[in-house]
């Protein structure tokens, strides 16, 4: 099941910051993404390709991604989440500051803590490809429109493997929200080829309300 986040619930750090803090973290998935591994081969990711994967967590497809020999570089806006990551990947990270945000760093790994509009190209480096797992759903409306055209500029226009839930929105506030296939094309349309790769059924729904999981391939 996705989400525990309460409705109408603000966008602002502090509501981020607080369900890390009080480990209100029904996002977080214990074990690596089954659309990755059915499809990560959409990116034909070759030894050593960097991802970039924004709004991270501590999410697992992070292990997942190094253990097949892939770099990686991550946004998040929750220290406490990014120490629990490296934690868990058993590594002691370098921790620097860069601009406005804080870097951990380790071998194949960097993660960028701090809001994720703070973060340039220039900081980031090279990226091979976006995977997007649940970060463009946990936007509102203005806040997408504002983060896909800065995912794009950042990244240098990386291919991107985009996961996204669909359900009835009337039924309750996100986040997560709910972006269809008409939401990804007014955000992504203009700098992406757009292909829907397959659709599923979210295993137990948003908060229990049924919901569809969408993959895209945004090249």
């Amino acid at each position: 099941m996705v989400g525990k986040g309460s409705a109408g619930a603000k966008m602002e750090p502090d509501f981020w910051h607080e369900r890390w803090e009080s480990n209100q973290i029904g996002f977080h998935e214990g074990e690596t993404n089954e659309m990755l591994l059915a499809h990560h081969g959409v990116l034909a990711l070759t030894p050593g390709a960097r991802v970039f994967l924004p709004l991270c967590g501590k999410t697992r497809d992070i292990a997942w991604f190094l253990s097949r020999g892939s770099r990686v570089a991550g946004a998040e806006l929750s220290r406490l989440a990014v120490e629990q990551l490296f934690a868990e990947l058993g590594a002691v990270p370098e921790v620097a500051a860069a601009g406005e945000l804080v870097r951990f760093s380790a071998e194949g790994i960097d993660v960028f803590v701090g809001d994720i509009f703070g973060l340039s190209q220039g900081m980031i480096g090279p990226v091979d490809a976006i995977y997007d797992r649940a970060a463009l759903v946990a936007l509102p409306e203005g806040m997408r429109t504002r983060y896909a055209p800065h995912l794009h500029e950042i990244t240098g226009g990386a291919q991107q493997l985009l996961i996204c839930f669909e359900y009835d929105q009337s039924l309750m506030a996100g986040p997560p929200f709910s972006v269809d296939g008409a939401e990804v094309a007014r955000l992504y349309g203009g700098l992406y080829g757009i292909t829907l790769v397959d659709t599923g059924d979210l295993r137990g729904g948003v908060r229990g309300t049924q919901a569809l999981e969408r993959v895209w391939a945004l090249r």
